[in-house]
């Protein structure tokens, strides 16, 4: 079976269903933004660490809100998209406002970044994450009821993404963000495209940091305030709030590459017979304790050579 036979194995979604979710992804940007943009127009003063908190607090409301309005309203976003517009909102920003702060050499750092982030994030789009064929699986060994399924054959690592519906090797998580299963053909890709999107927003936070120290929130009459330094400083939260989540993804994941398991297989590793071992009872005991062993890790250099050589 060819690689566009399994991506049809997926889930197509048609041009028109396919704008409306942008469409919806587009205001979900504005609104997510607008909302952020009150927190340092009213908490000017407050010190950075609770208008972080609030923000993270507004940003899991309007999330929050938006779920309730796909359940009752049947509106669907599009995760990649958001993530998309998202970036183009930033670099918006920085172009419109943030960049006149900013020194020459910093600001072509800065665009060439965004560039980078865009092009990453629509390869691993595309890219093939390792699908196999379900001819080369042993459905007859294959548990499909769980969330996840899982090939008897250790060494291929196969298992059943049922938001792609198909089968992936290596497989570590499905990635709504990406749009993509990631697994053994775009783990390193992913990799990078991670540490590429929280080096963009750290540089991001400091730019905007020196804008917001250039041209400070005014406190008290928000007639008076300027709303050029409020979006700088909205932005800079945001930024703050997408680093501070992503760098502890990213030291899970480097824990995960250290030991050679993945995400998935951590998470429901008693669904999975070879990260299982039945611990003996004491003499007189009438029972057997189900612990985990990971029978992939071969030590921290050796795996992460594998990760590394990752075909």
């Amino acid at each position: 079976m060819g690689l566009l036979q399994l991506h049809g194995q997926r889930k197509v979604i048609g041009w028109q269903t396919l704008i409306g979710r942008c469409t919806i992804s587009c205001f979900s940007v504005l609104i997510t933004q607008s909302a952020l943009f009150l927190v340092p127009l009213f908490f000017a003063a407050s010190p950075i660490l609770i208008q972080l908190t609030i923000s993270a607090l507004v940003f899991l409301a309007v999330v929050g809100f938006g779920g309730w309005c796909r359940r009752l309203h049947g509106f669907h976003a599009s995760a990649p998209a958001f993530v998309f517009f998202n970036i183009f909102f930033f670099w918006g920003v920085y172009i419109a406002i943030v960049r006149q702060a900013i020194s020459r050499f910093v600001d072509i750092v800065l665009n060439i970044e965004m560039i980078m982030l865009i092009i990453g994030l629509f390869r691993i789009m595309v890219k093939d994450p390792g699908f196999v064929a379900q001819e080369s699986v042993c459905l007859d060994k294959l548990d499909e009821s769980s969330v996840l399924g899982v090939q008897t054959n250790n060494e291929m690592r196969v298992r059943y993404c049922k938001s792609c519906k198909t089968y992936v090797q290596g497989f570590d998580h499905h990635c709504p963000a990406f749009g993509n299963c990631i697994g053994q053909k775009n783990y390193v890709f992913f990799m990078v495209l991670l540490v590429g999107f929280i080096t963009t927003e750290t540089f991001y936070a400091v730019c905007s940091s020196q804008f917001a120290t250039k041209f400070p929130v005014l406190e008290g009459n928000m007639l008076e305030t300027n709303p050029i330094s409020v979006i700088a400083r909205s932005t800079l939260l945001f930024s703050l709030l997408q680093v501070l989540w992503q760098g502890l993804f990213l030291i899970w994941h480097v824990y995960c590459i250290c030991f050679n398991i993945r995400t998935e297989e951590w998470v429901n590793w008693k669904k999975y017979p070879e990260f299982q071992l039945n611990a003996s009872s004491l003499p007189g005991e009438n029972y057997h304790e189900l612990r985990f062993t990971n029978p992939y890790d071969k030590g921290i250099l050796q795996n992460v050579k594998e990760f590394l050589t990752l075909k």
